[in-house]
């Protein structure tokens, strides 16, 4: 009994086997896309190696490539990491205005100088009037009017206001400093947003490959499950999951070929383009730098040529200038004038002669109004202590945003070699689970999973390796550091 049991199970078996090889026989390229199918690894490795050797370019359903999505024209441009910087840096609005603004601070650094300079104004004069009439209205003035007509001009020099004028020169000086740093400032804003926008397009067009290879390898398995399903080999259940396979990877297509759009959108915009851009990607960075072994230097570095630390210091000793300034506006002031011109037309009985000059020297003392420069000094102080707590707050944040960003980056590396054994892993087990399935040993529901584990596996090695990129990046804006 037992003798004739195994006979039937290994005539059975001999029976599914010889079925499967008159199949793979009668539609071979099924059969060895099945057998032969790369794994996720491989693609993996293999998407690696054409971005280190050139252009990245995603295979799409109904396109040649990603970047056939995102315009019309067939013709596209490779564009390089280092180029992409360039572009944004040349073309995006923000530095644009960031720029246009340390020019207009500029000029109010002039502004507050010009006070430094010596004031002069021209003028003339003509006059028909009673002679010897006087204008008694304007309040304690009387006013004698004489026919005449004339010109000449005024000269004013501020010869010392004890530091007011110097102090508010300093301020603005330091203002213009700020502002120019600020400008830096927004170019690593912008250069950091156009590296994550890069990584984030070629991961896409990496995640378009792995899908559309899980597509091809979905469908293969799909038809050979139908063709055993047709021939009473396999049972329906078999074929429901191989359809359900079939279209989550699909799914993961569609979503793949999306996320690439749009993020060939965001990256055309923060190039400064107003319609997206046709480009191939060029993955330039052969083998990613180690991690930074030590992060003391990089929070030292950080501290000394972070833009927009460097803006808040300059902010801060500038409202310390302008506290002085206002404070100063308390003592007096010493100006002189002059006054030079003639008179051609005028009546002798009250002009001695044709010409007359002048000059004098002021000194105004500030007694009492109000109480107005005593709060404009009290005011100014406060502001000045409040940069510098803002100064503080935003050290401690720069040394925690360091730290934040080297350990982002280690961990990001160390993921690299995990996720690269897990792939390994995965394509081993899809590997046992394909030769299982096919000899009858396995059912279905461990080949799919199979398949699925080593799908969310490739993907998982490409987020890790971009994940890794752009936390360089991120420690790069961090500490400061300019392309």
């Amino acid at each position: 009994m037992r003798g004739t049991m195994r006979n039937n199970m290994l005539t059975a078996r001999l029976a599914i086997i010889f079925s499967l090889g008159l199949y793979l026989s009668s539609s071979s390229l099924q059969g060895q896309a099945l057998a032969n199918a790369p794994s996720a690894v491989l693609l993996a490795q293999s998407i690696q190696q054409e971005q280190n050797s050139g252009t990245t370019e995603a295979p799409m359903v109904g396109a040649s490539t990603p970047a056939a999505l995102s315009s019309g024209s067939d013709q596209s441009t490779s564009l390089t990491h280092q180029q992409a910087e360039q572009l944004a840096i040349k073309n995006n609005p923000r530095i644009s205005a960031s720029k246009l603004l340390a020019l207009a601070q500029h000029q109010v650094y002039r502004e507050t100088r010009s006070q430094y300079l010596p004031q002069l104004y021209g003028g003339m004069v003509a006059v028909l009037a009673d002679n010897g009439s006087r204008f008694s209205v304007d309040g304690l003035r009387t006013t004698r009017l004489i026919t005449h007509a004339g010109g000449g001009v005024t000269m004013e020099q501020l010869l010392t206001d004890f530091g007011h004028t110097s102090n508010l020169i300093a301020s603005s000086k330091l203002h213009e400093k700020a502002q120019n740093a600020t400008a830096m400032a927004t170019q690593l804003d912008v250069i950091l947003v156009t590296d994550q926008v890069f990584y984030d397009t070629l991961e896409a067009a990496a995640l378009v490959k792995t899908a559309q290879q899980t597509v091809e390898t979905r469908q293969n398995t799909q038809d050979l499950i139908a063709e055993l399903t047709k021939n009473k080999l396999r049972s329906d259940i078999d074929l429901a999951f191989a359809d359900q396979d079939l279209a989550r990877a699909k799914l993961l297509l569609l979503d793949a070929q999306d996320q690439y759009q749009k993020s060939i959108n965001a990256l055309s915009a923060v190039l400064g383009y107003d319609h997206p851009q046709n480009y191939q990607l060029v993955d330039d960075s052969a083998t990613p730098p180690l991690p930074a072994p030590d992060v003391d230097a990089l929070v030292k570095l950080a501290l000394q040529q972070r833009p927009d630390l460097m803006a808040l210091d300059y902010d801060q000793k500038a409202a310390r200038k302008f506290s002085r300034a206002q404070h100063e506006q308390l003592l007096p002031t010493i100006n002189t004038t002059g006054v030079l011109g003639g008179t051609p037309v005028r009546d002798d009985q009250y002009f001695d002669s044709n010409w007359f000059g002048a000059i004098g020297v002021n000194l105004k003392i500030p007694v009492f109004n109000g109480f107005l420069y005593t709060a404009e000094a009290s005011e100014a102080s406060q502001r000045a202590k409040a940069s510098k707590a803002k100064l503080r707050d935003m050290r401690d944040n720069v040394v925690r945003d360091v730290n934040d960003a080297w350990l982002d980056t280690n961990t990001s590396y160390e993921k690299i070699g995990v996720t690269e054994k897990l792939v390994k892993a995965a394509n081993l087990g899809l590997d046992l689970a394909q030769a299982r399935y096919k000899l009858g040993l396995s059912s279905i529901v461990e080949l799919s999973q199979s398949q699925l584990q080593q799908t969310q596996a490739a993907i998982a090695n490409i987020n890790a390796r971009y994940a890794y990129e752009l936390s360089l990046a991120a420690l790069n804006y961090q500490i400061g550091n300019m392309p």
